[in-house]
C-alpha cells in the first residue's frame, strides 16, 4: 500500500468534517409543529399537537422517488406541481444544514459516477445495522390492529384510459418502458453535487445517517402509500429502528383510484393514507413550517374542506360489500361469523387473499402451502403464478401446493390468492398455513374475501410489496 492509499482514509474523514463545519457556520434549526392522530381514554380520535426544535445538522431530509417518468400520467402531473416547492424546501434545509438524501429507486445507474452517489457508497459501514434495514418493510408492530384505509391493490392508477394509452405511447417513442419509465429523478429537484447524497439502499442510507449523527428524519417524495412507506429508508423502516421520523405531508401524493375502495375523490383518498400515517406510524409536518406561507395544495383539489380525521366507514360490511370489493375477514371462522350474520352458508365460489413475507434464507428451502379443504376444490397462486397441487397423506381433507422458488419474492410481500369453491368444501374453520424448511407460517389472521369468480383476481397489476395493505400480511 503507498503512502496515498494510506493517508486516503484521513483525506476523506477531513472532507466530511469540513462539509459539516461549512454547513455548521450557517446552521439554523427548525421549529415544527407535528401532528398525530391519539385516541382518547372515551375512544374518541383526535389531532395531538406538538412543537418541537431540530437540530439541523442532525436533520436529513430524503426525497423518495421523484422520477423523471412515471406510468402513470396524472401521478406525474400532480408531481411536477408540488416539485418546485419540494426544491425550495429541500434547498432551504440544505442552507440551514440539513442533510439531504436522494433516493429515487431503481435509478442508481444513472449516477454512478455522480460525486453525491460516490459520497454515499464510501460512506462508513456501521457495525450494528438493524436487522433487514435493506429490506421492503411491508409492516411495523403498530400497525397490527389497524385497518388500512384504501384499496391499492389494483396500482393506484387513476388515469383515463384513452389518455393514459397516448401516454404510454409517448414513453415507448422516448425508449422508455410504459410499465417502469424511470430512469432519474426529476430535474425539477436539484441535487448539490458538493453536499448530498444519492441512494436507494436501506444499508447505505442507514450508514449516511449514522456517520453523520442524523437524529431526525423528513421523508417527502412519492408514494405515501407505497414507496414513501415501505421503501428499505421509508417511514417504517425509519420509525421501527428508533429514528424521530417525519412525513411532510403537502410535498408527497398517494397512488388512489377513486373506482377502489372506499370509492372517495384522489384527494381524499390520500387524507385517508396520511390520517394512517399519523396514527399509526409517525407525526407529521407541512412545508410552510420552513418556507412561510400556506401548505401546498393541487390545483385540482377543489373541496371546499381539505384534512381533518377521516377513516372509512366501521360499519358491518354487507353481502353487496362481499360482491363489490374485497373485504377483510379472520381466518379461520364460520360463514356465519366472518359475514357478521349476512351469511349462514356459501355453496358458491369465493376468492382469498393475503400477502406474505418469507424470509431471504428460507426462499430458497422446500416451501409447502397447506390448504385444509377438500380435495380438488382449491386454485392457489403465489404472485400471480398457479400452483400445483398435490394429494395430502392418508386421504385428509387438506391440499398441499409446492410453491416454487422462482415464485417467491424474497424479504417482500408476496401476494397468496385462493379460489375456493363451497360448493365442494366447507367454510375454511381451520386456518392454511406455509411449511418451510425449519418452520412453519401459520395464516391465522386477516385475509381479504371476495364472492364471486373472476380469474383476473389471482392477481394484481404490481407487485404485492405495493398493492397490498399491512392488515392482512403474515410474516
Amino acid at each position: 500500500m503507498n503512502f496515498f492509499n494510506r493517508l486516503l482514509p484521513s483525506i476523506l474523514l477531513m472532507g466530511s468534517a469540513f462539509i459539516t463545519m461549512s454547513q455548521g457556520s450557517n446552521a439554523v434549526d427548525f421549529d415544527w409543529t407535528l401532528r398525530s392522530i391519539k385516541e382518547t381514554p372515551a375512544g374518541e380520535l383526535e389531532y395531538r399537537i406538538e412543537q418541537q426544535r431540530w437540530d439541523a445538522l442532525k436533520t436529513a431530509i430524503i426525497i423518495c422517488d421523484t422520477w423523471d417518468f412515471h406510468h402513470s400520467l396524472n401521478a406525474m402531473r400532480r408531481l411536477e406541481q408540488f416539485a418546485p416547492r419540494m426544491n425550495q424546501v429541500v434547498g432551504e434545509a440544505r442552507k440551514r444544514g440539513a442533510t439531504i438524501i436522494h433516493a429515487p429507486s431503481d435509478c442508481m445507474p444513472s449516477y454512478a459516477t455522480h460525486p453525491a452517489r460516490k459520497r454515499a457508497i464510501e460512506s462508513p459501514t456501521v457495525s450494528n445495522s438493524p436487522v433487514d434495514v435493506a429490506a421492503w418493510c411491508s409492516k411495523i408492530p403498530a400497525e397490527e390492529t389497524a385497518i388500512y384505509p384504501i384499496d391499492q391493490s389494483d396500482g393506484g392508477d387513476d388515469d383515463d384510459p384513452s389518455q393514459h394509452a397516448v401516454w404510454a405511447d409517448k414513453l415507448k417513442a422516448l425508449g422508455r418502458n410504459p410499465a417502469l419509465p424511470w430512469q432519474k429523478q426529476s430535474d425539477l429537484i436539484e441535487i448539490d453535487s458538493q453536499l448530498d447524497f444519492i441512494s436507494d439502499r436501506g444499508d447505505e442510507v442507514w450508514n449516511i445517517l449514522k456517520h453523520r449523527q442524523i437524529q431526525q428524519v423528513i421523508l417527502v417524495g412519492v408514494h405515501t402509500n407505497m414507496c414513501v412507506l415501505g421503501r428499505p429508508f421509508g417511514l417504517r423502516q425509519m420509525a421501527r429502528n428508533g429514528m424521530r421520523v417525519v412525513l411532510m405531508r403537502d410535498m408527497t401524493d398517494c397512488m388512489y383510484n377513486p373506482k377502489s375502495w372506499p370509492y372517495v375523490d384522489h384527494f381524499s383518498g390520500n387524507d385517508l393514507v396520511i390520517n394512517h400515517v399519523e396514527r399509526f406510524v409517525c407525526p407529521t409536518i407541512t412545508s410552510d413550517q420552513v418556507l412561510g406561507g400556506s401548505p401546498f395544495r393541487f390545483r385540482e383539489d377543489v373541496r371546499t374542506f381539505a384534512g381533518g380525521i377521516s377513516f372509512p366507514s366501521r360499519k358491518k360490511p354487507t353481502l353487496t360489500d362481499y360482491a363489490k370489493h374485497w373485504t377483510l375477514v379472520s381466518i379461520p371462522t364460520s360463514w356465519t361469523d366472518m359475514t357478521h350474520g349476512a351469511l349462514s352458508a356459501h355453496r358458491e365460489v369465493a376468492w382469498y387473499r393475503c400477502a406474505v413475507r418469507i424470509p431471504k434464507g428460507d426462499s430458497t428451502t422446500r416451501c409447502t402451502l397447506v390448504v385444509p379443504c377438500r380435495p380438488n376444490s382449491v386454485a392457489a397462486w403465489f404472485n400471480g403464478q398457479p400452483l400445483v397441487s398435490s394429494p395430502a397423506k392418508d386421504g385428509a381433507d387438506q391440499q398441499n401446493f409446492e410453491v416454487p422458488f422462482n415464485t417467491i419474492a424474497a424479504d417482500e410481500a408476496n401476494l397468496l390468492v385462493l379460489r375456493i369453491d363451497h360448493e365442494k368444501t366447507n367454510a375454511l374453520t381451520v386456518s392454511p398455513s406455509l411449511t418451510l424448511a425449519k418452520r412453519q407460517i401459520d395464516l391465522k389472521g386477516r385475509w381479504q374475501i371476495r364472492l364471486g369468480d373472476d380469474a383476473t383476481w389471482s392477481n394484481i397489476p404490481l407487485p404485492a410489496k405495493f398493492g397490498m395493505p399491512p392488515d392482512s400480511y403474515f410474516e
